[in-house]
């Protein structure tokens, strides 16, 4: 959903080719309107689609590959911004240096954690907890369920900081705005740019 009149309407935009990537996983480039975002859209490693022995699709966990910032910022810079028609690794509001993920000690399926700091476009953007909200379920939908996930406003980037963080923080605020129809509208609009 966009907003008729943005708060931020000449934020600054990233070029496709200034985001960062790592150049030997991308996938090759496609013809036609659905390869608008190829360049920057990579595949989940994370899960795929399999057939069970009976037939039926399923999802299955590939634990090849050791999971690292980049590969969270693969999957989260795809996500739209709400009210540009721009995702938040061209905007900027995603940055690769302020993803933090503390891998589990000794065991490879324990607890890891992943903090992603937010910088939106002006400090007091009105839909800073709807995307950080959207960056969650990217997240949640993407990874295996031993990742911790903290997602916050990098501090002094929003003048309610404090506040968008405890909400994002809450699980039951954001069970509870998840559950909300026109809310949970709005985040599946900015997660259709995202690889599945």
């Amino acid at each position: 959903m966009q907003r008729d009149n943005p708060d931020n309407a000449n934020p600054t935009i990233l070029n496709v080719s200034q985001l960062p990537s790592r150049a030997q996983k991308r996938a090759t480039a496609r013809v036609g309107s659905d390869s608008k975002y190829d360049s920057v859209v990579l595949s989940s490693p994370y899960w795929r689609d399999a057939s069970s022995d009976d037939g039926r699709e399923v999802r299955e966990e590939v634990t090849d590959d050791a999971l690292d910032e980049q590969e969270i910022y693969d999957l989260i810079s795809t996500v739209s911004d709400p009210e540009h028609p721009h995702t938040l690794g061209e905007l900027n509001v995603v940055r690769l240096p302020d993803i933090h993920l503390t891998p589990p000690r000794d065991n490879p399926r324990g607890l890891a954690n992943i903090l992603v700091e937010l910088t939106p476009t002006i400090n007091h953007c009105s839909l800073a907890t709807v995307i950080g909200l959207a960056l969650r379920v990217r997240l949640e939908q993407a990874l295996p369920p031993n990742y911790r996930i903290d997602i916050r406003m990098k501090e002094g980037s929003h003048a309610q900081d404090d506040q968008v963080n405890k909400q994002l923080a809450d699980k039951e605020r954001v069970a509870a705005a998840l559950e909300n129809d026109t809310l949970g509208g709005v985040v599946e609009n900015m997660l259709k740019t995202c690889a599945l």
